[in-house]
């Protein structure tokens, strides 16, 4: 059920049971969080403080002001022997009143798990849905002019709030034009990606050798970042799309 929020910060709330650990050890186990939306892209879970574990909660003494959130108190967690600095956050004036007596654990610090599978990168959006599709389509990849990539039988990944992406089969891809360098990103819809330079011209290519579950037709194929190559779809040249990749 969503709330009407300031600004752009939205909540809802979540329906899994969610658990946060730190040194094997569980810091909050809670089946009430809160998803909050403090950025568009994705939502981060908040804990009832009554479902974070007694004793882990340290006040730092630092404080972190939101606009739309009011003035943060910051907590070290400390459990199964290790600590997390200032990885806690709590806005127990908060103009928005969902969020008084509410805990905020920094994902980054902790493992995570909603009901018994880990999660990475950050919390699910419900409303977010990933379809991968095979086709028929022609699709060509062209990088300054040198055609990396044409095939008539990819996969079309939609995914919501994201352009189409078009996942190939390596044999159709010139990977001798592709090197694998360090890079690795992790998507919670998807799982992690192996990036690679493209031709000389950076990071412009990716592919998931073991995708999660829900994502394994993806397992294997090369995508490219349509904002940065020209992409024929039966020979119509694609606009490149404007996202926060670009």
């Amino acid at each position: 059920m969503s709330t009407p929020v300031r600004g752009r910060v939205r909540v809802a709330q979540g329906a899994k049971r969610v658990r946060v650990f730190l040194g094997g050890q569980v810091v909050a186990d809670t089946v009430h969080p809160l998803l909050v939306w403090e950025v568009s892209y994705y939502p981060t879970y908040y804990f009832p403080r009554a479902d974070v574990v007694s004793g882990v909660l340290a006040p730092s003494g630092r404080t972190s002001h939101s606009p739309s959130r009011g003035e943060g108190v910051l907590s070290t967690i400390k459990g199964g022997g290790a600590e997390a600095v200032d990885a806690a956050l709590e806005y127990p004036d908060s103009p928005l009143e969902e969020l008084r007596d509410h805990v905020r654990f920094d994902f980054g610090a902790f493992d995570w798990f909603e009901e018994d599978e880990q999660i990475f990168t950050h919390p699910r959006d419900p409303g977010v849905r990933v379809d991968i599709l095979p086709s028929s389509r022609h699709v060509r990849i062209e990088v300054d002019g040198v055609t990396v990539a044409d095939t008539v039988r990819p996969h079309l990944l939609f995914e919501t709030g994201l352009p189409t992406r078009y996942y190939l089969p390596r044999v159709d891809v010139r990977m001798d034009l592709l090197e694998k360098i360090d890079t690795v990103t992790h998507c919670p819809y998807k799982g992690a990606a192996d990036h690679f330079d493209v031709a000389g011209h950076g990071d412009l290519a990716w592919s998931y050798p073991t995708p999660l579950p829900e994502s394994e037709r993806a397992a294997g194929l090369v995508a490219f970042l349509d904002e940065k190559v020209d992409v024929f779809v039966d020979d119509v040249r694609q606009e490149r799309p404007k996202t926060k990749f670009a």
